[in-house]
């Protein structure tokens, strides 16, 4: 896969994966997705503290993925980021892209039907971490969940913009993590 491929990816889901939730909501429920959209009162607030959180949970994330036993875990991310010699500004783009549009999808749309637990473990499974083939790519998926779950309920709580900070600044820093340990290789 080409560096243009996988920014095409990452527009498909900015600007597409948005679509079915904006689609069903308008029209079954009667939500304007501008409404959506808006940055409430506290809109600075709530992104600094998801960015934080973001921060937080991928460092812990991090430390956690340094076990031996994640060392067999194949991350998939990890090869793209490799294979493609992706660089700061790709991630940043890369994680605009999912903490916005995958947030839309799935806390907006998904969420609003299935609620915040199914939503999250359809979230991991979508993403591949659950595998009966690859029970190792499992335990990260058990890692990812909770992390799933915040974002459910940042969403409910504290509105589309402090899970979408959440899920960027996480991104981020993942992304940033392996492209360090690629230049150390």
């Amino acid at each position: 896969m080409e560096k243009r491929k996988i920014y095409f990816l990452g527009l498909i889901t900015l600007l597409v994966f948005p679509l079915p939730a904006f689609f069903i909501l308008y029209f079954s429920e009667g939500i304007d997705p501008l409404d959506i959209l808006k940055i409430g009162d506290h809109w600075f607030q709530n992104i600094l503290y998801g960015f934080c959180l973001g921060l937080a949970y991928a460092l812990f994330a991090f430390v956690i993925l340094q076990a031996p036993i994640f060392r067999k875990v194949p991350l998939k991310v990890t090869d793209l980021v490799k294979k493609l010699r992706l660089n700061y500004l790709d991630a940043i783009f890369l994680s605009i892209c999912a903490g916005i549009g995958e947030e839309l999808l799935f806390r907006v749309g998904v969420q609003y039907y299935l609620g915040i637990y199914l939503t999250a473990i359809l979230f991991v499974a979508v993403h591949g971490y659950f595998s009966l083939k690859k029970p190792l790519m499992s335990l990260y998926g058990l890692l990812v969940l909770p992390l799933a779950l915040i974002l459910g309920f940042g969403y409910e709580y504290f509105g589309f913009w402090f899970a979408a900070a959440i899920h960027f600044f996480y991104d981020l820093t993942l992304f940033a993590a392996i492209i360090g340990w690629k230049k150390v290789d």
